[in-house]
């Protein structure tokens, strides 16, 4: 019982806690997946993790076996590809709603990626007009009787 009082003791640093540095990573890899949009950089993703540039890039790279320039990517070509299935929206407008901004090297990093263009991986999947769905609340709406059922409805305009 000593022991684990003493252990305890000496890990007290004056009210801090200390947070494993595997936490501040994730909280970069958080970043990178929500706001994947935005002209981020690796320093914008180390200032997060509270580290320098230099430090969080090794880290992150033995952490997660990838580097942080690349994990960005990563997300970012997945959401297009998603988007490509989903939306009949344009490849360059797809490019730059993922945050990226040559439609080029979009295209380069997708073939290596996913091992064809993106106009290829495209046409590999349904049209998305097919895959359109139409909320329930929408289809009740528009399968109601058109005709008037009530005599309040007939008087528009009158209390």
């Amino acid at each position: 019982m000593e022991r684990i009082a003493r252990a305890n003791a000496s890990r007290d640093t004056g009210g801090m806690v200390f947070v494993p540095p595997a936490r501040h990573l994730l909280r970069a890899k958080d970043v990178a997946d929500a706001r994947y949009v935005e002209p981020l950089g690796v320093d914008d993703l180390a200032g997060a993790a509270g580290l320098s540039r230099a430090h969080f890039s090794r880290e992150f790279r033995r952490a997660f076996g990838e580097s942080p320039h690349a994990y960005l990517l990563t997300r970012r070509l997945e959401r297009a590809a998603a988007l490509l299935r989903a939306t009949d929206r344009t490849v360059a407008n797809i490019c730059l709603s993922v945050g990226l901004h040559s439609v080029g090297s979009f295209t380069t990093s997708f073939t290596r990626t996913y091992g064809r263009s993106p106009t290829a991986y495209r046409a590999q999947a349904p049209p998305a007009s097919q895959l359109a769905q139409i909320p329930t609340c929408v289809l009740r709406v528009f399968g109601r009787p058109q005709h008037r059922t009530f005599r309040e409805d007939s008087r528009r305009g009158r209390p």
